[in-house]
């Protein structure tokens, strides 16, 4: 074997290799960095903000900070890092709540070193309490908060509970072309969004997409 082959076999096996890892490497490019790895969520969290950018929405609003900035993509999805820079690019605005100050602290950190605190505000408060209040319209609802557990079947219901709570507390706020998105979904026990999910397709919600994170409209704005 000469040695332009052994070479090129070489270079072969390496393309192979890198196409291996670039086809797992879920990037939400050009909106952020190629670097980030957005893993099950980057797919939904695309079609979200194209339609949201298709609907003209601006303000979001979302339960659960993303506590550790950017340093976990493929784990958190750093939701409010994303939607921070979606809104600094369409001029809108991210209200995210969550009720753990140590969230928060380190959610304000990530916003900082993205220079995203003119367009992300940041709530210390239980998340129903603070939807119960909120007076403004919504064009995108993130549902994110009370953590799951994926073999503890009480707290797997208490956090089921908190979100169908949540909708309730803020569905008021929403309107026709409004749309929601709950993250981790596909998950044992039914995830996050097992029980609002039920309860919004029986008030003419309709699923979009459902995947890891499930993506819903009202049936009226696609009519």
């Amino acid at each position: 074997m000469t040695l332009q082959i052994i070479i090129a076999l070489i270079v072969l096996i390496a393309i192979i290799i890198l196409a291996k890892k670039l086809s797992k490497h879920k990037s939400l490019f050009p909106l952020m960095p190629f670097k980030y790895n957005f893993n099950l969520r980057r797919d939904t969290f695309k079609e979200t903000l194209q339609l949201l950018e298709k609907r003209n929405g601006k303000m979001i609003l979302e339960t659960g900070t993303s506590r550790d900035g950017l340093k976990n993509t493929a784990g958190d999805g750093a939701a409010t890092i994303v939607f921070g820079k979606w809104a600094k690019i369409h001029k809108g605005e991210v209200i995210s709540v969550d009720i753990s100050n140590d969230s928060i602290k380190g959610a304000q950190q990530g916003l900082h070193e993205e220079n995203l605190n003119d367009v992300v505000t940041l709530h210390l408060s239980d998340s129903v309490a603070f939807l119960e209040k909120f007076n403004r319209p919504i064009d995108l609802l993130y549902l994110d908060s009370y953590d799951y557990s994926l073999h503890d079947t009480e707290i797997q219901a208490k956090s089921q509970e908190h979100h169908l709570k949540e909708f309730v507390a803020v569905e008021k706020n929403l309107h026709k072309n409004s749309i929601i998105l709950i993250d981790d979904c596909d998950l044992p026990g039914g995830g996050k969004g097992k029980i609002v999910v039920d309860h919004l397709l029986k008030k003419d919600w309709v699923i979009v997409t459902n995947a890891y994170q499930i993506l819903l409209v009202k049936k009226e704005s696609i009519s």
